[in-house]
């Protein structure tokens, strides 16, 4: 038995954050959520429709293809951030004044705000000045951002540039989590370098690593910023995101009761999947620590 007093002092220090929570996502959670079920006209008049607006949204091709382009953008930048961030923090030093001086350089791109991150990346292709579009036309190629492939690797750019750091600062803390007594184990039996990072190095990131992309999937998912200024949900549709299509439907059409539903399905999606993470890292975690038991 657990010989400390049990004191409600913890709930106290965690007051300040329920309150803010329930102020900020709560409350306006359920405002949408009464949105979705009902339909508004001028004033506050709002009319019973049920699952009309969710009928509606389901049935809409457009919600469909900006839920695919929102997938296809997060799986493509996890399956560069993810690998990348995993090789940048292997080669990182681990000790003396150059490993503080990468870390701090690493943090950077994190602290730099999503509207600064935008203007920059729109800078960097405009045609002739930017340092991008005037390096492509100076090679002699044609960066046209009308092209639909030149606008997805630009903004898969723009997020690896924003984003790896994260991948790499966790996976930095993972691997110096791992004891030295590993290493020294697997130079006396002469394992190479892949072999260390087959079945000591990765193993011991798995719990980071789903955390990396539980935090980086639900990032990418719900883009919208950076993306907007950079290209305006352009060409045509090609980039238009769910994020996007939903600010499209919500406050310029202001279709309140359309715009509602939408918010509770993008919500549910991202509750969902990050539902399933979370139950994974949870899973790894108490096996890890019966392994540690044993």
């Amino acid at each position: 038995m657990d010989p400390r007093p049990y004191s409600n002092l913890a709930f106290g220090f965690l007051a300040p954050a329920l309150i803010v929570m329930l102020v900020c996502g709560v409350i306006p959670m359920g405002y949408v959520a009464y949105y979705s079920v009902h339909d508004s006209f001028a004033g506050n008049n709002f009319i019973w429709v049920g699952s009309e607006w969710f009928q509606k949204v389901l049935s809409s091709p457009e919600f469909f293809g900006a839920l695919a382009r929102s997938v296809g953008f997060s799986i493509l930048v996890l399956a560069i951030e993810i690998p990348l961030g995993i090789y940048i923090a292997l080669r990182l030093p681990t000790k003396g004044v150059l490993s503080d001086i990468y870390i701090i350089l690493m943090a950077i791109p994190l602290l730099t705000p999503t509207l600064v991150v935008g203007y920059i990346w729109k800078v960097l292709v405009m045609p002739h000045a930017g340092l991008l579009g005037g390096a492509a036309a100076w090679l002699g190629i044609g960066y046209d951002m009308n092209n639909p492939i030149v606008v997805w690797l630009t903004l898969a750019a723009m997020d690896t540039w924003h984003w790896t750091s994260l991948v790499v600062l966790l996976c930095f803390a993972g691997l110096r989590a791992i004891p030295d007594a590993y290493y020294q184990a697997a130079r006396i039996d002469g394992a190479s370098d892949w072999a260390i990072f087959r079945y000591i190095q990765l193993p011991k990131l798995r719990l980071v690593l789903l955390i990396a992309v539980l935090l980086r999937f639900m990032d990418s998912f719900m883009i919208y910023t950076e993306a907007y200024v950079v290209t305006r949900g352009g060409p045509g549709v090609s980039t238009t995101f769910l994020s996007h299509e939903l600010v499209q439907t919500a406050t310029i059409q202001f279709d309140l009761g359309e715009g509602g539903a939408m918010a509770v399905i993008y919500f549910l999606i991202v509750l969902c999947v990050s539902w399933a993470f979370f139950s994974r890292i949870i899973t790894n975690r108490s096996r890890q620590m019966r392994r540690a038991e044993a």
